[in-house]
């Protein structure tokens, strides 16, 4: 099964002529590859699968999917739940 994860541009560059960003992931930052989206800016959501960015999302379409991650991890058979 294939996860693509929202994430939040923090900054973008260029690094060996790649369009380049550095996203946060609730707190993990990693480097992704933004060559599919080029128009994204600071601030900007965008749906990152295997180290590459596939398409912008807007801010309420990324708390939702976010928050749907955070109900899954709190099931029933998740170590944390209560």
């Amino acid at each position: 099964m294939c996860l693509a994860m929202p994430a939040r541009v923090i900054s973008r560059h260029e690094q060996d002529g790649e369009h380049v960003a550095l996203v946060d992931f609730d707190g993990t930052t990693r480097e992704v590859i933004i060559s599919f989206v080029p128009e994204v800016q600071v601030g900007d959501y965008v749906v990152v699968h295997a180290g590459v960015a596939l398409q912008r999302l807007d801010e309420r379409a990324a708390a939702e999917t976010l928050a749907l991650f955070a109900q899954m991890g709190r099931g029933p058979t998740s170590p944390d739940a209560t």
